[in-house]
């Protein structure tokens, strides 16, 4: 019982720093989205997708960080893991949103042919393409955040922006 407490609260804190991330960056997105919607007279507030959609991220970013070709580019320079995984990521979460709206689309249409020229009609695509950019921006940004703290260490990082830490002589 021990060893599972153990685990869930070791997932739990991988998961954290990208569901806050994500969280305030669709948040961000949600409120833009509301103000231009606002200028057209619909009102929109939930924010509840901006809580969904960070959790999903943190979960497939929690899945492929356990894949082994995630740390290909490790031994060279910073950029080159942050390009690596921002694709994989948005890779991984590109597959994840449409096998979502795949599923939906099966229950009602039976078939994946049909189901997918379903799916394919209804997009509304200057939505999807604005989406699919903020991600790949936002994944860009995570992605080098995070590869600039493990590079440095998360000890310096606190020091530097918070200066909190030892050797602190402020």
């Amino acid at each position: 019982m021990r060893q599972l407490f153990n685990t869930l609260k070791r997932n739990y804190l991988l998961m954290l720093p990208p569901a806050l991330f994500f969280f305030l960056s669709f948040s961000l997105l949600k409120l833009t989205e509301n103000l231009i919607l606002r200028e057209y007279g619909i009102s929109m507030t939930s924010f509840a997708g901006a809580a969904i959609g960070a959790l999903i991220i943190a979960k497939v970013v929690l899945v492929v960080d356990h894949l082994p070709f995630t740390t290909k580019f490790s031994g060279k320079p910073l950029l080159h893991n942050v390009i690596w995984k921002s694709g994989i990521y948005f890779a991984a979460t590109f597959t994840f949103r449409y096998v979502e709206q795949m599923v939906s689309f099966l229950r009602e249409y039976g078939d994946f042919t049909t189901a997918n020229q379903h799916l394919l009609a209804g997009i509304v695509w200057p939505h999807f393409w604005l989406i699919q950019i903020w991600l790949v921006i936002l994944l860009f940004i995570y992605c080098a955040v995070r590869e600039l703290i493990r590079a440095i260490g998360t000890e310096e990082v606190m020091r530097l922006f918070l200066g909190a830490g030892r050797g602190d002589t402020r």
